[in-house]
């Protein structure tokens, strides 16, 4: 059975790798859902889930610097990467050495749950179903609502960042019966023009789907809902009370909620689905 990853290239699942690294924290937890957590032999700095499985694994640096050589002496058969959190400069230099690099890029639940599939079907988990039929039976059953409260997620200050309509984040709200307030916003270059304080510039090969804002801004578009994720930036009470200051949010319901629900698509995404769902309910 061929199986293709985001770039659309094929990787055979005839032979279950035997000596997998995992660059992406999320995918490193569902590796480990599916039972094939002995065969992860080494993982990132940030892989913390599940905590009894990856404190013994061996370390091989951060999402955005991995130690290619260390990987490279580990001997792996498969790697596992991210379009979004790791750079192509280290996917490339790993599959110049021969090893094979699964690249993963959803942008909506639906292509988060088919990565998930095809993630377990690669390294032979033949009970997975039993794991992802609950996350699409949650996003099938998500509330649809009429009136859609309007939504703001945070996901970076100094400054301030979001995420529009063509990302995971942006979907996932969609999904959960909101509305994301900055669906339609793209990055603009340079930052002063993000901001509204410059003309903007074209831009090309840069990713535009995580906009930089202002207050003023985030004001401007009323949100009746306000999630303050604890990553990949760890908002509190005190950015909350920031966020206050601004006259047209003092009505919005604000929620400091587990970053990993909004960042981690994954095995976490029913989980996700059913909390974001309960906290958009409109009162």
């Amino acid at each position: 059975m061929s199986i293709q990853d985001a770039r659309g290239q094929a990787f055979e699942a005839a032979r279950a790798p035997q000596r997998i690294v995992s660059l992406v924290p999320s995918w490193t937890e569902a590796l480990c859902a599916f039972g094939a957590g002995d065969r992860v032999v080494a993982v990132t700095d940030y892989c913390i889930h599940p905590a009894d499985q990856v404190a013994a694994k061996v370390k091989i640096g951060g999402t955005k610097n991995p130690r290619v050589e260390q990987i490279l002496s580990l001997a792996p058969d498969l790697v596992i990467a991210n379009s979004e959190e790791n750079r192509q400069a280290d996917v490339e230099a790993l599959q110049a050495r021969g090893v094979p690099v699964f690249v993963t890029f959803a942008r909506t639940v639906r292509a988060a749950i088919d990565e998930l599939r095809a993630l377990a079907a690669l390294v032979g988990a033949p009970n997975a179903d039993a794991l992802i039929a609950p996350i699409e039976r949650a996003r099938a059953s998500a509330p649809q609502p009429a009136r859609r409260p309007r939504v703001f997620v945070a996901v970076w200050r100094d400054p301030w960042m979001t995420a529009n309509g063509d990302t995971y984040i942006g979907d996932l709200i969609e999904t959960c019966g909101g509305a994301n307030i900055f669906r339609d916003r793209e990055r603009l270059f340079p930052l002063a023009a993000d901001l509204g304080r410059a003309p903007a510039r074209a831009v090309h090969g840069r990713d535009t789907r995580y906009p930089r804002i202002s207050l003023e801004e985030i004001g401007a578009r009323r949100p009746n809902v306000i999630l303050l994720p604890d990553e990949p930036y760890h908002f509190t009470e005190r950015d909350a009370a920031e966020l206050r200051t601004v006259p047209a949010l003092h009505d919005a319901r604000f929620h400091l909620i587990d970053g990993t629900l909004v960042a981690w698509y994954g095995v976490r995404t029913g989980r996700a689905i059913e909390f974001i769902s309960k906290l958009l309910e409109i009162e």
